[in-house]
């Protein structure tokens, strides 16, 4: 895929969003997942921490004992990871077979009464452990005891399960991606497609099947749509300016023209042949270039104009045919069409008419008694072939007959549109010429669609 294409540059932002809203998302899940399980584990302790004072009292000796443990098994397992402690404050401890020969290191603070503070501290081994305790005062013969209890818990327990969700929430974030990522792809092919309906459009335009773009687009690309189709309009307005000015250039040579060869007549009458030959050649060459700049003018406008002609072939080789017929040259030689009835070419009858009118021409000219018309429907369109039998040409000069400038009917005498006007004729249509030696030995022409 292109590096400049806008679609690139909206999926690869929106991937890019994706990542970042993703990253932020389970971050946010796993700080919030910590903080229930901390929010759990600090319930549990006060659980353990109300069985423990339920469990606690001061013999007649001023001894602490335990009547009752917590019911949790972990306690009597050593170094378990649930713990607990009482102290009074005289200095006596006990504590739970957890801590085995481990004294929690307690930080020295003011406990009012039942009210329970939450640390983190170090345990046994260097653990780090969540700690619950709570300050009572019991009565030990007439004597008012001060008694602190504490519960803690491994915050491994924490570590362990916030490092499963997160591999689980990571598989989900994955294929949440995923899906995010394909929707994103879907999500700007239809935001694109009005674009590519226009680029479609304006195919068209070139085309010529078309004269504008529709306007029924959405909000956003309707401004374009009009944008385009204002310089169409404009495009054309310039077209057929232009045309207008050649078509007045080429008819104010006519009449200068046309004295040009009044006075060529009238030097022939005086003896003066060789000048009136110079002046016929010039006024022929300029009739030439003139003709060629109307037919140019004419076509350009025509192939442009944003409708598609299409021309009924065969009707019209037979009327070219029958008009050919008449003149000398036609008269001597067999013409053997093979044209389906049917077929049609996308080209305007009149540019059609003078591309086969020309070639028909050139081949009637220089065939010796047989000239051969046959078309017939190829994958790429209809094509049409004129061949003849006459001398042709040597087949390495046939690359050099298609330079700009080079005309069919230089070895003969007529002016004629010539092979300029035929391939501008051709192009302007997006046709194109293809010369060949005929199996019938002369020259082979056929116009085809570029594919």
């Amino acid at each position: 895929m292109n590096w400049h294409s806008l679609r690139l540059r909206l999926v690869a932002g929106g991937l890019v969003a994706i990542l970042i809203a993703l990253g932020v998302a389970g971050a946010g899940l796993v700080l919030v997942f910590e903080r229930h399980v901390a929010r759990t584990l600090t319930g549990e302790l006060d659980v353990h921490l109300t069985q423990l004072l339920a469990g606690i009292d001061v013999d007649a000796q001023g001894n602490l004992v335990l009547t009752q443990p917590p019911t949790d098994p972990r306690f009597a397992d050593p170094l378990s990871g649930l713990y607990w402690q009482v102290g009074d404050d005289r200095g006596q401890v006990i504590r739970s077979r957890s801590l085995w020969d481990a004294d929690m290191k307690l930080p020295a603070d003011q406990l009012g009464p039942g009210e329970v503070h939450q640390h983190r501290a170090d345990g046994p081994g260097g653990k780090r452990v969540l700690v619950a305790e709570r300050a009572v005062t019991l009565s030990a013969g007439g004597k008012r005891v001060i008694v602190r209890l504490a519960v803690a818990e491994d915050l491994a327990r924490v570590s362990t399960a916030t490092s499963a969700f997160a591999r689980d929430l990571a598989v989900a974030l994955i294929l949440l991606g995923c899906v995010l990522t394909a929707a994103t792809w879907i999500q700007v092919n239809v935001g694109l497609r009005p674009l590519a309906a226009l680029r479609h459009g304006v195919a068209e335009i070139r085309a010529g099947s078309v004269r504008y773009l529709p306007e029924t687009v959405p909000a956003e690309v309707e401004p374009l749509a009009k944008e385009v189709n204002a310089l169409v309009e404009a495009q054309e307005r310039e077209i057929e300016k232009s045309r207008s000015r050649a078509a007045d250039l080429a008819h104010g040579l006519k009449t200068p023209l046309a004295a040009l060869a009044a006075d060529a007549v009238r030097l022939h009458e005086r003896g003066e042949h060789a000048i009136a030959r110079d002046i016929e050649a010039v006024g022929e060459s300029m009739g030439r270039h003139v003709d060629r700049e109307l037919a140019r003018a004419r076509v350009r406008g025509r192939a442009g104009s944003g409708s598609k002609p299409w021309t009924e072939l065969a009707p019209l080789t037979r009327s070219l045919i029958a008009t050919l017929a008449r003149t000398p040259d036609g008269a001597r030689v067999t013409f053997e069409p093979n044209i389906p009835d049917d077929l049609r070419v996308p080209l305007d009858r009149t540019d059609l008419a003078e591309v086969l009118g020309n070639l028909l021409e050139n081949a009637v000219r220089h065939a010796i008694g047989r000239v051969r018309v046959a078309a017939e429907e190829g994958i790429a369109g209809p094509s049409v072939t004129i061949e003849d039998d006459g001398k042709g040409i040597d087949p390495l000069q046939l690359p050099n007959v298609l330079e700009r400038g080079a005309r069919l009917d230089e070895r003969g005498g007529s002016a004629g549109l010539g092979l300029a006007i035929v391939q501008d004729v051709l192009e302007a249509y997006g046709w194109k010429l293809d010369l060949a030696v005929s199996t019938l030995g002369g020259l082979k022409a056929t116009i085809i669609p570029v594919a």
